[in-house]
């Protein structure tokens, strides 16, 4: 385990080839995010970005709890000039803006910002036991991590609008019923789901998924149009990667390919 902060809020596993397991680590308050696991969160994805030998990233809570929300001693006093000036933003950011594929591994809560650090990922694995909710209006407050808009586009109005005005939590299943998330396991195989797709995403060409992402994600902003018009420019990119080459001669040859990000 790589210790990449003294104080260990936040540890990374790089034991698994091709694979970065980012782990929040504050069990005694239910891994609730304070200012400085966020700035540990965004130095780490930041230099995840930018390590060509990681392909993939698991981000956990362990086993027992995702994220039980924000610190709230830390908001308790805080005015409203105070929370502008810490621009939280920019440490959300360097999660959303990550080009590698980013697997959440959810037990337990994922609350507040915990439901909404989930939501920065790309694919959600939850195990049975895990609650997800947006409880804010239960102390006075409103999501502010991007709540209202990316559980509005992953679950619908009517759903969302529940989830955010009345504080209301949905288990595992409902979440995946609802398109909350994407796998639901058990508690035990949570993070072992999320590391053998991790694997296979690992294995996968680099270059076609930092596009695949890439286009994805900023085609939500778009009219259909000009989305389409990314996706084609994206795929279009790819005829010149050596990765495309391989891929298509191994399937001809009918054997596995070598991807190699170039």
């Amino acid at each position: 385990m790589d210790i990449l902060a003294p104080d260990k809020f936040v540890v990374v596993d790089y034991s698994i080839q091709k694979i970065a397991l980012v782990k929040i680590n504050r069990p005694d308050v239910k891994n609730a995010l304070n200012t400085e696991v966020r700035k540990q969160l965004a130095q780490i994805f930041t230099e995840l970005s930018f390590n060509d030998d990681i392909h993939a990233i698991v981000l956990t809570g362990g086993d027992e709890v995702f994220a039980a929300g924000a610190d709230l001693k830390e908001m308790a006093t805080a005015t409203s000039t105070e929370m502008l000036l810490r621009h939280t933003e920019r440490y959300w950011n360097a999660i959303a803006q990550c080009p590698k594929p980013v697997i959440a591994a959810v037990n337990g809560y994922a609350l507040g910002g915990g439901c909404e650090l989930a939501m920065h990922t790309d694919i959600i694995i939850a195990g049975k036991s895990a609650t997800f909710g947006q409880p804010e209006i239960k102390v006075g407050l409103m999501p502010g991590a991007g709540g209202t808009q990316r559980l509005f586009r992953a679950v619908g109005k009517f759903h969302a609008m529940r989830m955010i005005m009345i504080g209301a939590m949905v288990k595992a299943e409902e979440a995946y019923s609802i398109g909350l998330v994407s796998q639901v396991t058990e508690d035990d195989q949570t993070i072992a789901t999320a590391i053998q797709m991790a694997q296979s995403l690992a294995k996968m060409p680099p270059i076609a998924l930092q596009q695949i992402k890439e286009v994805a994600l900023m085609s939500e902003d778009v009219p259909l149009n000009a989305g389409l018009a990314l996706e084609r420019k994206s795929f279009q990119l790819l005829f010149s990667t050596e990765d495309k080459h391989e891929g298509i001669q191994a399937f001809m040859e009918k054997r596995k390919p070598s991807y190699q990000g170039k």
